[in-house]
């Protein structure tokens, strides 16, 4: 059974792995098997908003795009929130259309992203990529119908395992984003936190694939 990289910034190739390579509209790579793509925060131009948004609709269409993102809410860069908001609901209104779930970027916004989520009526899955809260804050997003990805954050902070212990196995990821270590490094420590065998955790992560993606987890890379 395969490893899975929910998110990640870079293509290994390994083919042990099946990666979702984040992507923007303006630095796009044709070359990446399985992406996401998104207008992040950090990255919102207001002089190429329009292509951007654009662009991202023109691949939403694409076998290999996998996923809406990563996009959100930031409340930590100088972008006003009010722009971050109106590009975060253009992202979730396409995904709404093209049934993608999406890759959430969340810095001290969640119960935005939980209102703005409630408020639009938004059915397609929600995944808080990087997730480094705690256990309260965890149970909240779970509550309201997220998906919670443990990454770079779980291997740095020994105190994230009580908030990925208390999430349930059926609603989270495991990422490496732009982590050095690798995903099997990220795995494994989840398995001794949740107190599971390797295998056991890959299974349950390919199912949660399966549901989240509304497909069959791939054995080999694409192309």
């Amino acid at each position: 059974m395969r490893y899975l990289n929910l998110h990640t910034h870079v293509q290994t190739g390994n083919p042990d792995v099946l990666e979702l390579v984040n992507q923007y509209p303006d630095a796009f790579d044709e070359s990446i098997a399985y992406f996401s793509i998104g207008v992040h925060p950090w990255r919102i131009n207001e002089n190429r908003l329009q292509s951007d948004l654009a662009f991202l609709e023109s691949k939403l269409s694409d076998g290999k795009c996998l996923a809406i993102g990563e996009c959100g809410l930031d409340k930590r860069i100088e972008v006003p929130l009010e722009l971050q908001l109106e590009v975060f609901e253009v992202q979730l209104l396409l995904a709404e259309k093209f049934r993608k779930p999406v890759t959430v970027h969340c810095v001290a916004a969640y119960q935005e992203v939980i209102e703005t989520r409630k408020r639009m009526g938004i059915s397609v899955p929600m995944i808080i990529h990087g997730f480094s809260k705690n256990e309260q804050v965890a149970k909240s997003l779970v509550d309201n119908g997220f998906f919670l990805s443990f990454g770079k954050w779980l291997l740095r902070n020994p105190e994230l395992k009580t908030a990925l212990v208390s999430v349930p196995d059926d609603r989270f990821f495991l990422e490496t984003d732009t982590a050095e270590e690798s995903i099997a490094q990220v795995y494994e420590l989840a398995a001794n936190y949740k107190n599971v065998e390797l295998a056991t955790l890959k299974e349950n992560l390919s199912r949660n694939f399966e549901q989240v993606f509304n497909m069959a987890f791939p054995k080999q890379s694409a192309g």
